[in-house]
């Protein structure tokens, strides 16, 4: 199987589904959207998905429905509600009805994709509790972090700056995206908050070694890689 997930949006309303389409697509994921439940369920039963993130209201076979059939057909798709519904109900009908999660609209897409990563880490594609480049080695569980077999002594932001980095090695991240995900704030584009971060994390993780892993992308963002 790729390693890349796949995760379908089932949704009526387009520009709510479009959204989230580009934003999954731009954080790594390959998305299929369906404006209706019947078209929902049959790629789900039909293709293979990671993940099916699923509107409640919808006219024809609504949300409820969608996720009914699939359960009796034995598809065990994680499942994320995303709806307007948002009573305590809704809640828990959604999921003792087989949902992994329920999130309200409106929502902060920083939210969604980390309830979309939890998700995937319960799966089969569970995510590793340890992450290695060249001789940089994170212990997540624990928020340790070493290099060349020596400590690196990490604030809680670093380590998860660092993390985010060494998930998504060899891959440009935006600040913007950067901020968001590791602050969980939007700040505004003229902010030097990540560049002094980054700074800050390249004294400990960098300058005491040879091989420079933070690498910055002019205009772009940084990336850590061992090129």
């Amino acid at each position: 199987m790729s390693t890349v997930m796949r995760i379908l949006i089932v949704d009526d309303e387009r520009k709510a589904a479009d959204y989230l389409h580009k934003g999954l697509s731009e954080s790594g994921f390959v998305a299929d959207v369906a404006y209706a439940g019947d078209d929902g369920l049959h790629l789900a039963m039909t293709e293979y998905y990671d993940l099916i993130v699923l509107d409640v209201l919808m006219p024809g076979r609504d949300g409820w429905s969608v996720l009914a059939s699939l359960r009796r057909a034995g598809r065990q798709t994680p499942v994320l509600f995303l709806t307007a519904r948002d009573t305590v109900e809704d809640r828990v009908k959604g999921l003792e009805m087989g949902a992994d999660d329920y999130l309200v609209k409106p929502f902060a897409f920083s939210e969604f994709l980390a309830r979309v990563r939890s998700i995937l880490r319960r799966g089969p594609n569970r995510q590793p509790e340890t992450l290695r480049v060249a001789d940089l080695e994170l212990d997540l569980p624990r928020h340790k972090a070493a290099r060349a077999g020596q400590r690196l002594d990490l604030t809680p932001k670093e380590f998860a700056l660092l993390s985010l980095l060494a998930r998504r090695k060899g891959e440009v991240l935006s600040r913007t995206l950067i901020a968001e995900l590791v602050w969980e704030m939007h700040f505004d584009s003229d902010t030097n908050v990540v560049d002094v971060a980054v700074r800050r994390l390249r004294r400990k993780v960098d300058d005491p070694f040879p091989l420079k892993l933070v690498r910055t992308v002019r205009g772009v963002g940084y990336v850590i890689d061992e090129n």
